[in-house]
């Protein structure tokens, strides 16, 4: 008999540790959304910061990621605990979070710069829990299995969470704050206990969680950089991905500002992020099958033109009234679920490709240097928001002192809100064209076979 040379399947990631890893994405999607959603507005118009300095503060706090988290990850890849590399540095970033993030909502008795500065200590503060919980999280993927296909059906399932938890942080928050200073308070407050809950919950959660691989960790942190620059598919990833983000930054930045000025009802902020994150519920499945079909890169592509058409469309709301920006906005939403669950997939794939050919394990690197540009990069959309509203003349107050904005300050919305995510989510379709770490060439470089994803 000749023996099979066929790759065995590896073991599928059990249902428990699943769940385990999945509720964790609670964190990721309330501090991405939230922010993002809230807190140029909460600036803008609840402690009338002016809109350039609002963006300033929201961005500048990410600019430390770009430090913290490279370190984060290497000193994740070099732990050795009974708790395995990643677990504790999640146990710490679960103690920090939460109550600096209830603090940067906290709503001081301060206006304008005062103000700008109390929020922004405490989001610096916050900003560095989430990079030391976020970073070992997210390169669990990569060592639960080996699988090409597993690994977005593992996904699948951290994509369901972050869909609950976005419908949370854009529906439930915005109706919370009410565009009232206690209202931010008790925001703050109450998803300051459901970050907690969700962070210890995925520590304990994922004690099961399988490690594969034998791979050491690279000796240290320049050589580890050195090797992320040196790798061709997370340097395509890193750009592809970094245009999605902003793309969907700006979005989120400018909601508030597009539901209370052009669509009007500034509670449509709740609706249009249902319309947002519904699709992320229905389609996961779809976008799953749709990778094997096409490849990640081609779902990819797919993603970004729905999220492109959907951007175009939503500037025209202006005429076509209230309802028609939900419909955009339900389009906007499938590709966005593309989009965020291919993103992680790959960088899996990735990091799987790098420990193949180096034996070397970095995946910490690799994810601290992605979620640093991430969090920047997303922070940035409310600087350009900041920046668009400044130019368009937008006038920032307090609930106690409402203004008229002029029409170029309306003008600048529906251009921040359409047709700048427009031309960056282009942007990122064009590099994708350029990402070649296909199923096949992986299979190749890291001997495994790539199979059906379970369908528990």
């Amino acid at each position: 008999m000749i023996p099979s040379t066929t790759a065995p399947r590896p073991q599928a990631v059990s249902r428990g540790v699943r769940l385990g890893y999945g509720v964790g994405s609670f964190c990721t999607a309330t501090f991405s959304a939230i922010p993002g959603l809230l807190l140029l507005f909460y600036m803008t118009n609840i402690l009338a910061v002016p809109a350039w300095l609002a963006g300033v503060v929201v961005f500048a706090p990410k600019a430390w990621d770009l430090i913290i988290n490279p370190l984060v990850g290497q000193w994740s890849d070099r732990t050795v605990s009974r708790w395995g590399p990643r677990r504790p540095w999640m146990l710490a970033g679960s103690i920090i979070l939460p109550v600096a993030f209830a603090l940067t909502f906290a709503g001081p008795p301060l206006t304008g710069t005062p103000a700008a500065l109390f929020v922004g200590v405490f989001f610096l503060i916050a900003a560095t829990g989430y990079a030391l919980y976020e970073v070992p999280y997210k390169v669990m993927p990569s060592e639960m299995t080996d699988d090409y296909h597993e690994r977005t059906s593992l996904l699948q399932w951290r994509m369901i969470f972050v869909a609950l938890s976005v419908a949370l942080s854009g529906i439930i928050a915005p109706a919370i704050a009410a565009h009232s200073l206690d209202g931010y308070r008790s925001m703050g407050i109450i998803f300051a206990v459901v970050l907690f809950v969700a962070m210890i919950a995925s520590f304990f959660g994922t004690a099961r969680a399988p490690l594969t691989g034998s791979s050491e960790p690279e000796a240290n942190l320049r050589a580890q950089l050195a090797a992320a620059r040196a790798s061709r598919p997370f340097l395509w990833l890193l750009g592809l991905s970094s245009a999605q983000t902003l793309s969907a930054g700006v979005m989120l930045a400018g909601a508030p500002y597009f539901a209370s000025y052009i669509v009007k009802d500034p509670a449509a902020t709740s609706t249009l992020f249902a319309a947002l994150v519904g699709p992320m519920l229905i389609t996961m499945p779809l976008w799953v099958w749709l990778a094997r079909k096409m490849d990640k890169r081609g779902a990819m592509i797919l993603a970004g033109a729905l999220f492109l058409t959907g951007a175009l469309l939503t500037g025209l709301t202006p005429v076509f009234g209230a309802l028609y920006a939900h419909l955009t906005t339900v389009i906007v939403g499938v590709g966005y679920a593309g989009l965020t669950l291919l993103q992680f997939s790959m960088l899996a794939d990735v990091i799987a490709h790098d420990s193949a050919t180096s034996g070397k394990r970095r995946g910490g690197v690799f994810t601290g240097l992605w979620t640093a540009v991430e969090s920047a990069v997303s922070a940035l959309g409310a600087l350009v928001v900041g920046a668009v509203l400044a130019t368009g003349g937008f006038i920032s107050s307090d609930p106690e002192h409402p203004v008229t904005q002029p029409g170029s300050a309306l003008t600048a919305i529906v251009v921040g809100q359409a047709i700048i995510p427009a031309v960056i989510i282009f942007i990122g379709i064009l590099m994708t064209l350029k990402y070649h770490l296909t199923a096949g060439h992986l299979a190749k470089v890291t001997g495994t076979e790539a199979t059906a994803p379970p369908t528990s």
